[in-house]
């Protein structure tokens, strides 16, 4: 037994080891540590103050046709998400037009998207649930959207925020390298930072705090090359290689 516990403890110890490089993009440079609660307040101040009322990049007129644009966001782009729904929403804008639709047709109005013939099954299946289950409407709560199929935790968590204000900090590739990088949290897994990120945002800020990171991550903190001399939170970040 005892020698099982060191085993253990050792790898925890390596694992540990790694966060720090999966934080700062592979590199071997220690991570520094999170910054504290005061630091938190100022970054997220200053977010909101720059952008009062940030909105999402993907175009939507209801909680149902934003939930069929998170679903097909998954590996695409919001620019490509909305190319293809601009036309599908003008059309089919409630899962009941959806439906009548029927799968080919969604197939044809999303094939632009990735893996578009499994998003067109999904966006049919989860409309004739919405339809069967909820009279026809966007469920708001965490369990009743991640049954629905094509929905996981994060598309859940963002319909809740964006549609129903519901705060939750759903976090994709934008917010992952953003948080470990400054670092407001230090997590190697996006549930585990969405936990940290959700204890530690104060109240005031929580509600958009889900837009202001993935925004500050899209056009300023960027994977390649993050355009650091123009960051409003430059000199509260901890990211040991910003760019001159």
């Amino acid at each position: 037994m005892p020698a099982r516990k060191s085993s253990a403890a050792a790898a925890s110890g390596r694992i540990a080891a790694r966060l720090p490089q999966i934080a700062l993009d592979g590199q071997a440079t220690a991570a520094p540590e999170p910054v504290d609660s005061a630091t938190v307040d100022e970054i997220f101040r200053r977010l909101r103050d720059a952008n009062p009322e940030p909105k999402s990049d993907l175009r939507y007129t209801n909680p149902y046709t934003l939930l069929v644009a998170v679903v097909l966001s998954a590996q695409a782009t919001d620019k490509g998400v909305n190319i293809a729904t601009g036309p599908l929403f003008e059309v089919a804008d409630t899962p009941e037009k959806m439906l009548a639709l029927g799968e080919e047709t969604v197939r044809h109005f999303i094939r632009t998207i990735g893996l578009f013939n499994t998003k067109a099954k999904n966006v049919i299946a989860l409309s004739r649930i919405l339809i069967e289950r909820h009279g026809g409407q966007v469920p708001a709560t965490l369990e009743e959207l991640q049954v629905l199929p094509g929905v996981g935790a994060k598309t859940a968590s963002v319909v809740l925020n964006v549609a129903f204000r519901i705060p939750r900090i759903a976090v994709d590739t934008h917010i992952f390298r953003v948080s470990n990088r400054i670092p407001l949290a230090v997590a190697a897994t996006t549930d585990k930072i969405q936990a940290k990120l959700e204890a530690i945002v104060p109240e005031a800020y929580l509600l958009h705090a889900h837009h202001w990171l993935i925004l500050h991550g899209r056009y300023m903190c960027k994977a390649r090359k993050p355009d650091c001399p123009s960051c409003s939170i430059r000199d509260l970040c901890r990211y040991p290689a910003k760019t001159a």
